[in-house]
């Protein structure tokens, strides 16, 4: 276990890779903000400021944007907030290197792997079997982080010293992080509320009305919470933070990308131009794929999934798939699989 902090890597300068430096630049040590694109490396450096999130709150001095790796090699905590699809990549690269062989690596992004789905611990236990791997996960959007608004987050690790480690560095007075060990559920429960975002953005461009999204939220908490726990994880860690926490703000958040994303298809727009003109990377679309076809390895019912997957993959409607979902058999609320 690391006792003394010298360094903190961020890999990824996004919003959330940028909030999350300005975050643990309050530890008052190095923070190395790392971007694979000189010119945003270079911006972040000169303005102090990130060009994707509107808070007027400069960098930290302490904050040091660049786009050299070698700068991350030596950090004993290694925050990586890249999208899912760069995951393999970076984990990849960070091998090479090599970083420290007891740096600590958190994992801040949400999203399962196209086509093999394994969840980002995974990828990076891949490439990095020494180093202790762990998750931050919950109601987190960077916009509110930034401007200094009080947030809660959870941190997961599978052996508890290290989650505490981490939870220590996290907290702040506007930051309070909780500890936990599953970190197979905090994944899910990241991955899977992307889709009911989007979901909960198609009711609010086809104007459903209050008791539309509330009827989505807690539906859509069953079936996250039915994967989950089919895939391993538990129970109660859908009920908190990184599970329903989570799931209200990706919904409800006129930040939340993937809303936005579900808003402008209902309006009629194409999912191409959504995501061509969106600027941000939205992980409920592919997510959405992915959940899909867990669901159906495991044989686990979701209809909103499968209602989301409709429109996004099959071209369906969206009011054709709500009249689908609204006129199906009917259901005891709780179902053997919901216990």
């Amino acid at each position: 276990m690391i006792n003394r902090l010298h360094k903190i890597a961020v890999i990824g300068a996004g919003s959330w890779g940028t909030a999350l430096s300005m975050v643990l630049a309050t530890r008052e040590c190095e923070v190395v903000l790392w971007t694979p694109v000189e010119a945003q490396a270079r911006e972040l450096a000169e303005t102090r400021r990130s060009p994707v999130l509107d808070s007027a709150t400069p960098l930290a001095p302490n904050i040091h944007p660049t786009c050299d790796l070698n700068l991350v090699k030596d950090a004993e905590l290694i925050v990586v907030v890249v999208p899912s699809v760069a995951m393999r990549s970076v984990a990849q690269q960070l091998r090479g290197l090599p970083v420290r062989p007891d740096a600590v690596i958190v994992s801040c992004t949400k999203g399962i792997e196209q086509g093999t789905h394994k969840r980002m611990t995974e990828i990076l236990q891949e490439y990095l079997p020494s180093n202790p791997i762990g998750v931050l996960s919950g109601p987190n959007h960077a916009e509110d982080i930034c401007l200094g608004l009080p947030s809660a987050s959870l941190i997961g690790f599978e052996d508890p010293q290290y989650a505490d480690w981490v939870q220590q560095i996290f907290a702040s007075k506007t930051f309070r992080v909780y500890s936990a060990t599953d970190i197979i559920g905090m994944q899910l429960g990241g991955t899977i509320k992307n889709v009911f975002a989007i979901g909960a953005g198609l009711c609010e461009g086809l104007k459903l009305g209050d008791n539309a999204q509330a009827a989505l939220l807690t539906r859509g908490l069953a079936e996250m919470t039915r994967i989950g726990v089919a895939s391993g994880g538990r129970r109660e860690t859908f009920m908190g933070l990184s599970g329903v926490g989570d799931l209200i703000v990706t919904c409800y958040s006129r930040h939340s990308r993937n809303q936005t994303v579900g808003r402008r298809l209902a309006e009629g727009k194409s999912l191409k131009e959504i995501l061509d003109t969106l600027g941000m990377v939205a992980e409920g679309v592919p997510n959405t794929l992915s959940v899909y076809e867990i669901a159906r390895k495991l044989k686990v019912r979701t209809p909103l999934i499968d209602a989301v997957y409709a429109v996004l993959y099959e071209s369906k409607a969206p009011m054709e798939a709500l009249t689908e979902l609204m006129t199906r058999d009917p259901r005891p609320e709780m179902d053997a699989d919901d216990h």
